[in-house]
């Protein structure tokens, strides 16, 4: 838990790898997820590095992972979880996975062209069989037409009527002969199809189309066509030609179709029975594809995941640098201090591997880069840590926020969404939630408002809890109360009477007979625990919840700032701004102590000063407050006094607060333009080299050399590590530049800025104080809100079932109550609870988290297998 309160301590390491070793040692420290490789070429383009062959390889590899990963989804198989650890291959299985890849690829490619171009030939097939088949009858009507020409002439007198008459037969016999084109063309394209031959062949063709019953499949796409079956008869060979770029223009199919019956059925029982050949050929081959599919469905997941493992470890070892003999890798990481062990033990290991007898070296280096930010969270506070990080990345070494909104972001919300039934559906579904987490995780539901609200399972939980006892306080359970110890309320000391209690229908109880009767014997104690019931039946409850929860808020408000500012004082003693703790830590809780830390005990001194027979002359809280600022200027409102010396009391904590204001402004400012007024001027530049220096901390174990010794850099000497590594390694430029950027001299100081950021910051604190205060009667608002919003549905839903007389009532009564659910539900706990959420977010991020919060760190980001594998399935 000591990361949680603060980010785990890092250092920059310096890693020296044999070239044989890299690529198993690189493989250990992504199984362990410890250590962030920083890139030291990075002026380096990504073609020019010394791995970009492997990447480019691996790259293709997932390219055709992807494409075997589609085919698999389309058929609808399943992809088999291999559900056991799978490691990072060595380099050389790399030549057998590309070469089974490949193999698949080339397989299934192949496949895939010989089905596709058997299901296009199956569709040219069907649709010529539709050709013969539906322009049968267009034939057979000409054919009888020309049949009942011939039988004309042959009727006595048919020659009678002289030559006119034998032209006009001559004419129709030639019409008869006409040329046709028969084909099938899309539906949608039949009306622009009939429009374009009749304007083209200005009216001189005859086109016939009938619609194929049976829709019929694109072999590229797979959906479902409806096509027309057309045949044109036109006459020429210019009509034809015309005719024929018409149907190619409108991708209509033309197909053979022969004018003599015989040949006409002799070709459609020919294509018929290629037709069924091809059928078994298609499913044949669709069962080869099926099989090819499950094969590599049984073993996707593991080539996936060991080509991404592969492409990582390249990809990492290109960040690396050589040295001068080509033979040593040099690397630079950030990682844990507390796990250099277990870093240095993966280390062993990838030496071990790959057999190499050098083995591999981790040093400490110096730098004035800050580290970035590494704390170590569950499953239980990884969520509240989101929370915080959404807002910003901590700075190295500041105060985590995440331990304490763990407690006080729940019950912020509870305080809003104070109700103990509604608490209780919150946590009964957060309990489903963390019961099933296994199983749910194995399902891998990819719904994204599910992973979202599964991944605050935990937050959700906590917040039900804090609900539920927050309704109990409120005693308010779906708007009604629950009378456990019974009521305080003793209407004996009321003295009414009965013709009183008859004809009046509201009466207003007063606390001093019902608490405090002048007989001891009838006196009677609060309520043990929360709110009396008896309010639920008050007319003035909700005056009384008001004041009740308007105070409450402040005091929550105030006390949550002031904690705040003292989690400052933390991060100062942290840093050793010492001096920021009495420039800025004590001046920033007198102002606030002095004005509303004074509120907050005006509150407190109001409770326990007045009783029920004092109360009518209690002052308002406001106007005694406003006299603290107007008193002393326009005198006060209210002349009576709530403690002796109050008002010399607050004339003393008025002006802390105001010569605080002043202080915070000047005098950081002047103090720091003192500081840098004695140092001596730095000098710029310097020699490259100078620039470029490490130092270097070693641990050793031969030599007995101390943790923290350095060492300096040179060519000479070797190290007693096998003596294989020069003790002093030079660099190249690109290790030069960066060891240089960490080493840049000050920039000059500048007051003028330096004044301008502090009085920005004073009049954001002081003015945050005020309007961070007021913020916090949100708390006040929302739960006020959410208990009238669940009276009403109570009310004006629930109950008005119950009063419906006779047997309607009660069979009305459970689609009522089921009406009633589901607007809890919808209402109360879905939109209730998501405003109650986000306003308690903004009073962390923006009351809370400002005090003390600066945000403006990195992460750590480790090189991790785990995470750069579920950045991928994501």
């Amino acid at each position: 838990m000591g990361s949680l309160f603060r980010s785990e301590e890092m250092c920059r390491a310096q890693l020296f790898l044999q070239s044989e070793a890299a690529y198993p040692c690189i493989a250990e420290l992504g199984e362990l997820g410890l250590v962030q490789f920083v890139d030291l070429n990075q002026n380096v383009s990504a073609f020019q590095r010394k791995f970009v062959n492997e990447v480019r390889r691996c790259d293709e590899m997932e390219r055709k992972l992807r494409y075997c990963e589609k085919e698999i989804h389309d058929a609808n198989i399943p992809v088999h979880d291999p559900g056991i650890y799978i490691p990072a291959p060595a380099p050389r299985e790399m030549i057998d996975l590309e070469a089974t890849l490949e193999k698949i690829e080339v397989e299934l490619q192949e496949v895939n062209s010989n089905h596709e171009t058997l299901k296009r030939n199956y569709l040219e097939l069907t649709e010529h069989k539709h050709v013969l088949r539906n322009t049968h009858q267009y034939f057979e009507e000409a054919e009888s037409y020309h049949h009942e020409l011939e039988e004309e002439e042959t009727r006595p007198g048919y020659h009678q009527f002289g030559a006119e008459q034998g032209e006009s037969r001559r004419n129709i016999q030639s019409n008869v002969n006409l040329g046709f084109i028969a084909g099938v063309i899309s539906r949608e394209r039949v009306p622009s199809f009939e429009k374009m031959l009749w304007r083209v062949c200005r009216g001189n063709v005859f086109i016939r189309h009938l619609e194929i019953d049976e829709p019929l499949q694109d072999p590229h796409t797979g959906n479902e066509v409806h096509k027309h079956v057309f045949i044109v008869f036109y006459q020429g060979d210019q009509l034809a030609l015309k005719v024929k770029k018409i149907c190619e223009g409108f991708r209509a199919n033309m197909y053979p179709c022969p004018q003599n019956p015989s040949e006409r059925k002799e070709m459609g029982t020919g294509v018929a029975k290629r037709v069924e050949d091809l059928n078994r050929v298609l499913l044949q081959t669709v069962d080869h594809r099926d099989r090819l599919l499950k094969s590599a469905a049984m073993t996707l997941q593991t080539w996936y995941i060991k080509v991404c493992k592969l492409k990582a470890i390249y990809h990492t070892l290109n960040m690396f640098n050589l040295d001068v003999t080509a033979k040593c890798l040099i690397a630079e990481c950030w990682c844990p201090v507390a796990d250099l062990g277990r870093i240095q033990l993966a280390l062993q290991h990838g030496t071990e591997r790959s057999g190499s007898s050098v083995p591999s070296i981790l040093n400490k280096v110096e730098t004035k880069q800050n580290p970035p930010t590494y704390n170590k969270t569950n499953k239980f506070t990884e969520a509240f840590q989101s929370i915080v990080d959404a807002y910003g990345i901590a700075s190295y070494m500041e105060v985590n926020p995440a331990p304490y909104t763990i407690i006080t972001f729940p019950f912020l919300f509870a305080v809003m969404f104070g109700d103990a039934g509604h608490g209780m559906i919150m946590t009964l579904f957060a309990l489903f939630l963390v019961v099933y987490e296994r199983r749910l995780i194995a399902q891998k539901i990819e719904n994204e408002l599910f992973t979202i609200i599964f991944g605050g399972r935990y937050i959700v939980l906590l917040m039900g809890i804090f609900s539920i006892y927050c309704g109990i306080l409120y005693n308010d359970i779906f708007s009604k109360s629950m009378n456990i110890f019974g009521s305080s309320w003793k209407i004996s000391n009321m003295n009414f009477s009965g013709e009183l209690l008859n004809e009046t229908l509201d009466i207003q109880i007063n606390p001093v007979h019902a608490y405090g009767a002048k007989s001891l014997n009838n006196r009677t104690s609060p309520y043990p625990y929360g709110m009396d019931p008896i309010w639920i039946l008050a007319t003035n409850k909700l005056n009384f919840f008001n004041s009740f929860k308007m105070r409450l808020a402040i005091v929550l408000g105030v006390g949550q700032m002031l904690f705040g500012v003292c989690l400052s004082l933390m991060n100062h003693i942290v840093f050793r701004r010492y001096a920021n703790i009495i420039l800025e830590f004590i001046p920033q809780m007198i102002f606030l102590l002095s004005l509303f830390g004074y509120l907050v005990a005006l509150i407190f001194i109001k409770w326990f000063t007045y009783d029920a027979y004092t109360s009518d002359q209690a002052p308002s809280l406001i106007v005694v407050f406003i006299d603290v600022f107007m008193g002393p200027f326009f005198g006060r409102t209210y002349k009576g006094e709530l403690y002796d010396g109050q008002h010399i009391i607050e004339y003393i904590l008025l002006a802390m607060a105001l010569l605080s204001v002043p202080y915070l402004f000047l005098a950081k400012p002047i103090y720091e333009y003192c500081l840098h007024a004695k140092k001596p001027r730095v000098r710029r530049g310097g020699d490259q080299e100078d620039e470029a220096r490490i130092v270097v901390h070693r641990e050793s174990q031969d030599n007995g050399v101390k943790d923290g010794e350095s060492q300096s850099t040179s060519h000479d000497g070797m190290t007693s590590s096998g003596d294989s590594y020069p003790q002093h390694v030079e660099l190249d430029m690109n290790v030069v530049e960066t060891r240089a950027q960490e080493h840049h001299d000050e920039e000059e100081y500048e007051f003028g800025e330096e004044f301008l950021h502090h009085a920005i910051e004073t009049i954001e604190y002081c003015l945050g104080c005020i309007s961070n205060t007021a913020s916090y009667l949100r708390l006040w608002a929302l739960s006020l809100a959410h208990a009238e919003l669940s009276e009403v549905l109570w009310f004006m839903v629930l109950q008005k079932a119950t009063m419906i007389p006779s047997i309607l009532g009660g069979f009305l009564m459970p689609f009522v109550f089921v009406a009633w659910a589901v607007m809890t539900i919808a209402i109360l706990l879905v939109m209730e609870g998501l405003s109650a959420f986000l306003h308690a977010l903004r009073l962390h991020w923006v009351e809370f988290q400002n005090k003390f919060y600066k945000g403006d760190g990195y992460a750590f980001m480790p090189f991790s297998f785990e995470t750069i594998l579920e950045s991928k399935e994501s």
